[in-house]
């Protein structure tokens, strides 16, 4: 027979447990709504017409990802910058650009060069001159770095797209907060290759909300065990 004060201390590490992981389970449906949601306006906005780079910056910041944008300017291939990428295409180096417009500089994103053509001396037909128009997805910036790695601006190692550390970096001056990525428009001489954006939202919520629930389920049933368990000492 156990002392009461050890089943006591069950009882409440049960129910203690049960309400935490129906909470966790609650929680997670909460994340699974807002997941929801942020796909469909994703492909709401992924579907719709391009805007200009200045309507683009007028939104908040909170309803400018994913949409189509148009900019119309003059790349600066001087300050272009390799951040390294792994696509479809295999590893190498996104190109970003800075694009000097009418509304202020915008960092391009123009696509994607394998590691033999990060020279832009090996792709010098792509190194458009003169007024340009761009067309893409706008994108929020990446700060800090990729995966373990962190950005080195000093040494010119990028594993991240961060508009503002790349800016700084290159003394561009005032730019947009976003970067755009360019679309699939052929460039000449073939690099850099865009249009290789990945529109794809992880989401396990549901999954990770069954589990809390289950385990919240099994919790409670612990408790109510150990509740007959003491109608019965008490009987006896």
């Amino acid at each position: 027979m156990r002392p009461r004060w050890q089943v006591g201390l069950a009882l409440i590490l049960g129910v203690a447990l049960t309400l935490c992981f129906a909470a966790l389970g609650v929680w997670q449906m909460q994340r699974l709504a807002w997941k929801l949601d942020l796909i469909q306006k994703v492909e709401v906005r992924v579907e719709a017409d391009p805007v200009g780079l200045s309507d683009l910056l007028a939104l908040p910041p909170g309803e400018q990802d994913y949409r189509h944008v148009t900019a119309t300017g003059q790349f600066d291939h001087g300050a272009e910058t390799l951040v390294q990428a792994v696509t479809e295409l295999g590893g190498g180096f996104w190109v970003l650009t800075p694009l000097r417009t009418g509304a202020g500089t915008v960092l391009v994103n123009r696509g994607f060069v394998p590691p033999e053509r990060a020279d832009p001396a090996t792709r010098p037909e792509g190194q458009v001159m003169g007024e340009v128009s761009v067309t893409g997805l706008a994108r929020q910036s990446e700060p800090g770095g990729g995966f373990l790695r962190v950005n080195d601006p000093a040494a010119d190692r990028w594993y991240s797209r961060d508009v503002a550390a790349i800016a700084a970096a290159k003394s561009l001056g005032p730019v947009a907060p976003l970067f755009i990525d360019a679309d699939a428009t052929p460039q000449p001489g073939g690099y850099p290759v865009g249009g290789l954006t990945v529109i794809a939202f992880r989401n396990t919520h549901l999954i990770y909300a069954l589990t809390w629930f289950a385990l919240a389920a099994m919790a409670a049933a612990g408790v109510v065990i150990l509740l007959r368990q003491g109608r019965r000492q008490d009987r006896a």
